[in-house]
C-alpha cells in the first residue's frame, strides 16, 4: 500500500473531527461580528480607506495601499477623507464606547458627553496629529492643503476682553468660571499653522480653497457681541474681512463655481421671535460689503411671501442665475392665549388634500416647505418665481445653466392617494427667464426627465410601459421604444398595479439619445425617434443574464450628467437570473456580445475606482464569506484582498446556500433558497423553518452576519444550531394573495420533506409583515406546521382596509387595492375577497402554536392585528403569545429588544421542534407585576 493511499483515510478523519469541534452560535457572539463600511479608493488608486466596524463597540479606520501595505490604523475613526494632493488622512474620532456608555449610565446631558477627535496623519512623514473636543470638519474640494475645524475651546468668561499683556488681569483669571467657546480653527497641512475664530456657529469653503467664509454668534451679553456677522478669510493673503453685520442666524452659504460669489440666508430678527425673517445675502469680489439680493418687499417676491430660511442656494455653473426659495409668511400661534383654557382638536374633512394623520406626519415637512425663484446677480436682479403651492417638485440640469427646469404637480388629484397610494401628476415645462409654465403632460403616472441640455424631455410613461420623447423646440412627442420585441416594464410585477420601469442607464455623450434598461439588456435611442439600437447585442435575454451600466464614476462627480459612449466601450454589472451569479462584462461597441470579465458565485457590492479607471474598488461576499474588500485592475485579472474581517467565523459550525427547484400544485415552476448547517449530515433528521416575504432567492449569495434582527429569522444561528431554513419565493395572484402563500410555501416544504434528512413532524414558518401575514394565513388552512412564529401581521383586512400607517399617516385602502395585498379591489366591490384572506375568520381551525409580535409603535400595521389575533386564539384556546416590545415599531429598532427576541424565538422553536424545555415566559408568562425585574428566560 503506498503512502498516498494510507494518508487518505487518516486526512478524512483528521477533518472529520476539526468539523465535529466546532461550536453553534450563541446570543453572545453578536457584539463582535464585523462589518466593512465606507470604503474609498483615492483618486491616484494608490490608496484604499475603509473601516472595519463591530454590531457594538469600537471600530477601526485602516488606511492601505492598494498593495495591501498597511499605512495607519486610526482606532474608533470615522468619516475620514484623503487630500487630493493624498498627502494626508483627516478622520474624526469617536470617544471610547465604555466611555459614551458610562456618560449615558450616568444620564449626562448631551452638551455633556464625551466629543469627538480629529486626527490628522501625514502620509510623507507617516506622523500623526490629533485635536480634541472637534465637532466637525470640511476641506475644500480642490487645493485643499488646509483644513478647517470647529471646537470647543475653553476659555476664562472674561478673558477675551483683556488684553495679552495684562499680566495681573491673567493671574486673576484663573480664580474665574470657565466656558467653552466654538472656535473655528484653520490649519495648514504642510507647516502645521493656523489660526483660530472664537464664537463660530457656520462655515464653508469655496470650491479652490482659496477662501472660507463663517459667521460669528456671540452671546448677547459678551463684550465681544459686536463681532456678531459674517466674515470672509483669503488664504494667500491671510486677510479677514467682515462682509455682514449683526447678531443673527446667517447659513445656507454658498459660493458659485469659480468662487468669486457668494450668497447666503440671514436672519437678524431676535431669537425668540415666533416669526423669522430671513433674507437673501450677496457678496462677491469688488464688493465692500454683502448685499441684500432678496426680502420680503422685493420686486417679484409675491405679496405676504418671503426668503424660506429651509430653501437650499444653488449657483448655476456658469455663475449667472442664483436659485433659491420663496415661500408664503406662516401664520404665528397667539401667546397671549392660554393653554389650558382652549381646545386641542384635529378637524378631518373630506376636501382636505391629505387626511390628517397625514398632515401631522408632516407637519415639520409642510412648516419648511419653500418653492423655488431664481435671480440674476450680476445682470437684472429681479426675482422671479419658478413655482407655487400647488407643485411638488422642480429638477435642474446638472448644470442649471440652460433656460428651463421641469416642475412637477398633483393639485386636484392629492384626495386619490388614500386608495391609490400615488398620485397622477401634470409636468411642467418652467422658463427661467420669464417663470412662464408650459404643461406638458396631464394626468400623468411614470418618470419624466430633463435632458442635461434641457432640449428634451424623456419619460416612461407607466400606463403603457412606453419610453418616449418630448422636444422642446418642435414639441414633438416620440415613442422611442416602437417596435422593440422587449419589455421596459417589470415582467414579474404581479401587483394590481401598472409596471414600473427597468430604469435608464445613461445619456449620450451628445444628450441627442437615451440608453435604458430591459429586463436583461440595455438599448440605445435616439430622442427624435431615428435610430434605435440594443449596446448588448441581445446576450442579456438569450442567456438570461441581467446587464448593468457601471460608470464607474467617483463621489466628486456624482452630480454630473451620467453618460456613455459605446465607440469608447465600457463595463456592466452582470447578474445570471439562472445560477445568481454576478460579476462584471466589457462591452465594445453595439453588434458584440459582452466579454465576461470575471464572474463568480458571490455578490458585488460598493464598486469604484481610480480617477483613471485603471484601479477597480469593489467588496464581495456569500453566504459562507463575510464581505471583504478587494482591488483589481481594469482587466480583473489581479484581484487582491485588503481586509480579512470576522476571522473567529472558523470556529462555529457556519452553513451553506444551494438554489431548490419545484413544480407547484398549479404547476408553476417555483425556487428557493436551502440553508444547511456547515456539519450536515444525511443520514439524520433536522427540523426545518421555513422563512420568506416575497422573492429571496437572488440573494443566494449575500453573507448573513449572525445578529439581532428586527424581527426577521436569524437564519445563520439556526442553521449552525443544526435546523434546516427554508426561503421559497412566492409569485402571487391579484385577490388571492393567502392562496398563492400556500401554493409556493406548502408545496416548498412537502417537496423537501420527501428527503430523509427532513423530519417532516417538525417543520415551523416565520415571517415578519407581509410575511406574518402569511403565516397567520397558512396556520388557518394547514396542521402541518408544528410552531409558527408572526410578526406585525394583519389578520383582519376588513379593519385593517380603513387603518392608518401611522408612520407615513397615509390611509392602508392602496395596500389592498394596488400594491402588496394584492386584493385589487375596494371592501364593497369584493368583500368576500377581504374575508377569504382574512386569518381572523379562520382562526378557529388553528392547531399550531403561535407567537405573535405586535409593537404599540408599530408605525405600518396598527398592533391592534395583533390583539385581535392573540385575544381570538385564546378565547378559542389556542396556544398563543403576544409580545409587544414597548415603544419599538415595526421592525424592532432598539438592539436591547432584537437581543431580546432572539432568544425567545430560539427557545420558542427549540421547544416545539427539539422538544427542549419550554421556558417560564411561555409556561406562566411574565406578570405585569414582575415586569423589568423577571424576563421568563429560564427553562
Amino acid at each position: 500500500m503506498n503512502k498516498k493511499s494510507i494518508c487518505i483515510p487518516f486526512c478524512f478523519l483528521a477533518a472529520f473531527a476539526a468539523h465535529a469541534q466546532k461550536k453553534p452560535l450563541d446570543h453572545t457572539v453578536y457584539d463582535s461580528w464585523q462589518s466593512v463600511s465606507s470604503p474609498y479608493i483615492s483618486k491616484s488608486g494608490k490608496f484604499v480607506l475603509f473601516q472595519v466596524v463591530p454590531q457594538e463597540g469600537d471600530n477601526q479606520l485602516f488606511l492601505k495601499t492598494k498593495e495591501n501595505k498597511e499605512l495607519i490604523q486610526i482606532p474608533r475613526g470615522y468619516n475620514g477623507k484623503l487630500t487630493d494632493t493624498e498627502n494626508h488622512l483627516l478622520s474624526l474620532v469617536k470617544a471610547p464606547f465604555a466611555v459614551t456608555r458610562e456618560a449615558k449610565i450616568k444620564k449626562k446631558k448631551a452638551e455633556e458627553l464625551p466629543k469627538d477627535s480629529l486626527a490628522i496623519y501625514n502620509l510623507t512623514t507617516s506622523s500623526l496629529v490629533k485635536f480634541a473636543q472637534v465637532k466637525s470638519y470640511k476641506i475644500a474640494d480642490q487645493n485643499n492643503n488646509f483644513v478647517s475645524f470647529l471646537f470647543d475651546k475653553e476659555i476664562n468668561e472674561k478673558s477675551e476682553a483683556k488684553t495679552a499683556n495684562d499680566a495681573t488681569s491673567a493671574k486673576k483669571s484663573s480664580d474665574k468660571k470657565k466656558k467653552t467657546v466654538a472656535t473655528l480653527a484653520l490649519y495648514d497641512l504642510n507647516s502645521g499653522d493656523s489660526v483660530q475664530f472664537s464664537s463660530v456657529d457656520q462655515y464653508e469653503w469655496n470650491k479652490n480653497g482659496s477662501k472660507i467664509v463663517f459667521s460669528k454668534k456671540t452671546d448677547s451679553k459678551d463684550s465681544l457681541s459686536k463681532e456678531s456677522g459674517v466674515y470672509l478669510y483669503e488664504i494667500a493673503t491671510k486677510k479677514l474681512k467682515k462682509i455682514s453685520n449683526g447678531k443673527g442666524n446667517y447659513k445656507n452659504f454658498k459660493f458659485d463655481e469659480s468662487g468669486n460669489q457668494l450668497a447666503y440666508l440671514g436672519d437678524l430678527s431676535n431669537e425668540k421671535a415666533l416669526l423669522k425673517n430671513y433674507n437673501l445675502y450677496y457678496y462677491s469680489n469688488g464688493i465692500d460689503t454683502a448685499q441684500y439680493l432678496a426680502t420680503k418687499t422685493s420686486n417679484g417676491i409675491p405679496k405676504n411671501w418671503a426668503v424660506s430660511g429651509d430653501g437650499d442656494i444653488r449657483f448655476s455653473k456658469n455663475g449667472e442665475k442664483l436659485f433659491f426659495g420663496i415661500a408664503p409668511i406662516p401664520r404665528v400661534k397667539d401667546t397671549t392665549l392660554v393653554d389650558f383654557e382652549h381646545a386641542k382638536v384635529d378637524v378631518w374633512n373630506w376636501q382636505d388634500d391629505y387626511l390628517q394623520p397625514m398632515q401631522l406626519v408632516n407637519l415639520k415637512k409642510d412648516l419648511a416647505r419653500n418653492f423655488l425663484a431664481v435671480t440674476y446677480p450680476k445682470y437684472n436682479r429681479n426675482i422671479i418665481p419658478l413655482t407655487d403651492q400647488t407643485f411638488n417638485s422642480t429638477a435642474l440640469t446638472p448644470d442649471g445653466n440652460e433656460e428651463y427646469i421641469l416642475a412637477r404637480t398633483d393639485f386636484g388629484k392629492r384626495i386619490a392617494s388614500q386608495w391609490e397610494g400615488s398620485t397622477r401628476d401634470d409636468i411642467y415645462l418652467v422658463s427661467t427667464k420669464t417663470g412662464n409654465k408650459e404643461l406638458i403632460l396631464s394626468n400623468f403616472s411614470g418618470n419624466a426627465i430633463l435632458s442635461p441640455d434641457a432640449k428634451y424631455i424623456v419619460y416612461f410613461d407607466q400606463d403603457n410601459g412606453t419610453w418616449n420623447s418630448y422636444q422642446v423646440s418642435s414639441k414633438k412627442k416620440t415613442v422611442l421604444n416602437d417596435g422593440i420585441p422587449a419589455s421596459f416594464a417589470d415582467e414579474e410585477n404581479d401587483m394590481p398595479t401598472s409596471a414600473q420601469g427597468y430604469g435608464m442607464a445613461a445619456w449620450s455623450p451628445d444628450f441627442k439619445g437615451i440608453y435604458v434598461n430591459s429586463r436583461y439588456d440595455i438599448w440605445y435611442f435616439n430622442l427624435d425617434g431615428s435610430s434605435k439600437s440594443i449596446l448588448t447585442n441581445g446576450y442579456g435575454a438569450a442567456s438570461q443574464t441581467t446587464f448593468r451600466y457601471l460608470p464607474l464614476k467617483r463621489e466628486e462627480d456624482r452630480e454630473q450628467a451620467t453618460t456613455l459612449d459605446y465607440k469608447k466601450g465600457g463595463f456592466l454589472t452582470s447578474f445570471d437570473n439562472k445560477t445568481k451569479e454576478s460579476g462584471f462584462y466589457q462591452f465594445k461597441g453595439q453588434h458584440s456580445d459582452p466579454k465576461s470579465l470575471l464572474v463568480e458565485a458571490k455578490a458585488f457590492k460598493n464598486i469604484s475606482s481610480s480617477a483613471d479607471q485603471q484601479t477597480i474598488l469593489y467588496s464581495k461576499e456569500d453566504y459562507m464569506n463575510s464581505p471583504n474588500i478587494y482591488t483589481n485592475t481594469i482587466k480583473f485579472k489581479d484581484e487582491l484582498q485588503l481586509s480579512n474581517i470576522n476571522p473567529q467565523q472558523a470556529n462555529y459550525n457556519w452553513g451553506t446556500a444551494e438554489l431548490v427547484h419545484w413544480t407547484t400544485p398549479e404547476g408553476n415552476q417555483a425556487e428557493g433558497i436551502l440553508y444547511k448547517p456547515e456539519n450536515f449530515d444525511p443520514a439524520k433528521k433536522y427540523p426545518i423553518i421555513a422563512y420568506f416575504y416575497e422573492k429571496l432567492s437572488d440573494g443566494l449569495y449575500t453573507y448573513q452576519p449572525p445578529a439581532p434582527t428586527p424581527s426577521r429569522l436569524n437564519i445563520p444561528y439556526f442553521v449552525s444550531n443544526e435546523y434546516l431554513v427554508f426561503a421559497p419565493n412566492i409569485s402571487y395572484k391579484t385577490g388571492h394573495p393567502g392562496q398563492s402563500a400556500e401554493e409556493y410555501i406548502n408545496s416548498g416544504m412537502r417537496y423537501l420533506a420527501q428527503n430523509a434528512w427532513v423530519d417532516s413532524t417538525k417543520m415551523g414558518i416565520q415571517g415578519q409583515s407581509w410575511g406574518g401575514y402569511q403565516v397567520a394565513h397558512l396556520i388557518t388552512r394547514t396542521n402541518m406546521y408544528a410552531a409558527a412564529w408572526t410578526g406585525a401581521p394583519v389578520v383582519n383586512m376588513t379593519s385593517a382596509y380603513g387603518g392608518i400607517r401611522w408612520q407615513t399617516g397615509m390611509s392602508r385602502q392602496f395596500q389592498y387595492e394596488h400594491t402588496q395585498s394584492r386584493i385589487g379591489k375596494t371592501l364593497w366591490e369584493a368583500p368576500e375577497l377581504y374575508i377569504e384572506n382574512s386569518p381572523l375568520f379562520h382562526l378557529d381551525k388553528v392547531k399550531t402554536p403561535v407567537v405573535i409580535m405586535a409593537n404599540d409603535n408599530d408605525g405600518a400595521v396598527p398592533w391592534y392585528q395583533g390583539i385581535e389575533m392573540f385575544t381570538a386564539l385564546r378565547r378559542l384556546n389556542k396556544p398563543v403569545w403576544m409580545l409587544n416590545y414597548n415603544g419599538d415599531e415595526h421592525n424592532l429598532i432598539l438592539r436591547q429588544n432584537r437581543k431580546d427576541i432572539q432568544i425567545r424565538e430560539q427557545q420558542f422553536f427549540d421547544h416545539f421542534l427539539k422538544g427542549a424545555p419550554a421556558p417560564a415566559w411561555m409556561k406562566k408568562g411574565v406578570p405585569a407585576t414582575e415586569k423589568g425585574i423577571d424576563w421568563g428566560f429560564e427553562l
